[in-house]
């Protein structure tokens, strides 16, 4: 028998009118129950986010930019809502913390972009889990960047499948090695493209049912990669609109930062025609936005700041949102708003409840995009980063070095107003020292400058620290768990390949007091398969190594040689100082360990070496087995 589609309503009224002429009327009531339910789903909108990652506000064409062409993102703006002032954190993985709990990403745990730092603590509810709990499919299709190792993975957060890379930038762009549901596959295709097309095969399966598809695109992040496509339109264009200061201008990087844009613009048309074949268009949230300012020294409205910074070219995104159905077209909020309130706008948007108890720091924009009669206050939005931290108003904004600026008349923030305002300066300093105190230095809410030493493996690798928090290890229902380079420690001469860990693995590995180390969590004792990522030279095969943890030692052969040379058909541009070149890895099949419950350090060693070094590692991956 083939399920009741939920628009059917006028099939289910028919057979309860016929249940309740000649059957039990206890039968038509459940009947009429279930009609009621169906109703309700087909009422509920869908919702599509998608999330730039590095694009400034300056970026597309509807926000004044003459040298890009963003017409499917544009078109979000002009049939829905344009959020004018829209405040997002200085960096990636900040953002989505807030975004998926609409409370300051500190509170979360989330203190960095790397090396475990940009975790979401597991007490915190999102987003998700909500729309999941009120019966919504969903999915996530591309950059996480809050959790790799489960349960901090996108599975575990309320999504009920993902496709992409779980840590920060990704250094491979074309036929990349990506994770689907917890194993990583390899297919061929531009990594933009790849996660969409995902995303319009999950819209595809679930278009009678209500959804929720998360489409954290990777770019204009770098590496500099654009397809061939894109990047011909763009590589001798003329750049006439400058940066606010032209001379860190590098104008190829604004021209690939640009071609990537308008590659990702049109895969948010394919989405668009996705919702639009299905006919679901009226009745589908789609929102837009960014993750930070722009990535390179470009044209952003003439602000002040880049990514990484507190200043208003740093923190402000274009957002835009569209709901047919109930949304007005082509309407602007002039008020201040941020990624801490799309948790609770979205929920109230479509009537989902909320799950979880904690205090929001965000507010329910959905009066102000209905155009409802509302006493809006004025209200303070805090951005932090690296200690530093400044306070946007409705009017001012108070930087980092504590100098006040009127945003409406000085947006490049140019001459300070603090001398002239002394009151308002004063009360917003008293405010950021009091947001400190409750968000930074309260309780959980700790920055990377604060947290405290709770174990050994905290210290700076690189100029990186690794984080305190043990990485869990052996879940039933989630029996895979990859340890990449980038969440372990280098010890002795061994370092990681780049400055910047994300993607990142480990080289130089030349001496038996050298180690590898990742502190783990074990949740389940058992027997664990086990599988290293390596590359090595063939002069340099054959070095003994031993996997320990605990009571439990493991020893193995670093055979067969591998050692293919770093890609070069990636990059459009020369790779940034500080990112892998990346080569392709495999996987050699170290044996089988028996790991008991409970934290210590996985520690990989050499006990022999007979070359010059032993391997490259990019990732170990346990397997609990049945």
């Amino acid at each position: 028998m083939k399920p009741i589609p939920p628009h059917h309503s006028s099939w289910t009224h028919r057979i309860s009118r016929e249940l309740s002429r000649h059957m039990w009327p206890v039968l038509a009531i459940v009947v009429s129950a279930l009609q009621c339910q169906l109703g309700v789903a087909a009422s509920r909108p869908n919702v599509v986010i998608f999330l730039a990652d590095d694009a400034g506000w300056g970026d597309y064409s509807r926000n004044g930019n003459t040298q890009v062409s963003t017409p499917n993102i544009d078109s979000i703006a002009r049939g829905g809502v344009t959020l004018d002032r829209f405040f997002v954190c200085p960096v990636c993985a900040p953002t989505r913390g807030e975004l998926l709990t609409g409370r300051y990403h500190p509170r979360g745990g989330v203190r960095g972009v790397s090396t475990g730092q940009e975790r979401l603590d597991l007490d915190e509810r999102t987003v998700a889990d909500a729309f999941q709990a009120a019966g919504y499919a969903t999915g996530a299709f591309g950059k996480w960047h809050n959790g790799s190792q489960w349960p901090y993975h996108p599975m575990a957060r309320g999504f009920d499948e993902y496709y992409g890379h779980s840590s920060g930038h990704w250094g491979e762009y074309f036929d990349p090695p990506l994770e689907r549901n917890g194993r990583m596959v390899r297919e061929p295709g531009y990594i933009v493209d790849l996660c969409t097309n995902q995303a319009l095969d999950f819209i595809d399966r679930n278009a009678t049912k209500p959804f929720l598809c998360y489409v954290p695109f990777t770019t204009p992040h770098s590496p500099w990669a654009a397809p061939e496509r894109d990047w011909e339109r763009f590589k001798s264009k003329p750049i006439t609109q400058r940066a606010t200061d032209p001379d860190k201008e590098v104008l190829d990087e604004t021209r690939c930062a640009l071609a990537m844009v308008e590659n990702q613009d049109a895969n948010v048309g394919r989405v668009l025609a996705k919702l639009e074949e299905w006919k679901l268009t009226d009745n589908t949230i789609v929102l837009y936005f960014s993750d930070n300012g722009p990535n390179s020294a470009r044209w952003n409205g003439g602000m002040k700041g880049r990514k990484g910074t507190t200043d208003e070219g740093g923190v402000r995104s274009t957002c835009f949102l569209r709901w047919p159905a109930r949304l007005p077209a082509n309407q602007t909020v002039t008020q201040i708003a941020g990624a801490i309130d799309l948790l609770p706008t979205l929920l109230a948007l479509a009537d989902v409840p909320r799950v979880g108890d904690k205090s929001l720091d965000g507010r329910d924009l959905s009066p102000l995009l209905l155009k409802q009669q509302v006493n809006w206050s004025d209200r303070m939005i805090f951005s932090t980063w690296a200690g530093k931290v400044s306070v946007r108003t409705q009017q001012h904004r108070l930087d980092d070095q504590g100098q006040l600026f009127d945003m409406g008349t000085d947006p490049g923030q140019t001459t300070p107003i603090t001398d002239r305002e002394p009151q308002i300066a004063a009360r917003l300093k008293a405010a950021v020292l009091a947001w400190r105190q409750d968000v930074l230095n309260g309780g959980r809410g700790l920055d990377s400058n604060t947290a405290p030493n709770l174990v050994t493996l905290k210290k700076a690798v690189t100029g990186n620290a690794v984080d305190p928090r043990p990485i869990p290890v052996g879940y039933r229902e989630f029996p895979i768990t990859m340890l990449p380079a980038r969440d372990g420690e280098p010890r002795g001469t061994v370092k990681r390949s780049s400055p910047a860990p994300n993607c990142s693995y480990f080289v130089n590995w030349t001496s038996k007091e050298d180690s590898l180390v990742w502190l783990l969590d074990v949740h389940t004792t058992g027997r664990y398969e086990v599988v290293i990522d390596y590359t090595c030279p063939e002069p340099d095969v054959g070095s003994q190594v031993e996997l320990a943890f605990r009571n439990s030692r493991l020893t193995g052969q670093v055979t067969p040689g591998w050692n293919p040379p770093l890609y070069t058909n990636q990059d459009t541009l020369p790779r940034p100082h500080g990112e892998s070149q990346m080569k392709e890895f495999r996987p050699l099949k170290l044996g089988e360990i028996r790991l008991e419950r409970g934290q210590g350090p996985l520690t990989l060693r050499a006990l022999e070496i007979p070359g010059k070094s032993v391997m490259d590692v990019r990732r170990i991956t346990l397997t609990l087995l049945p």
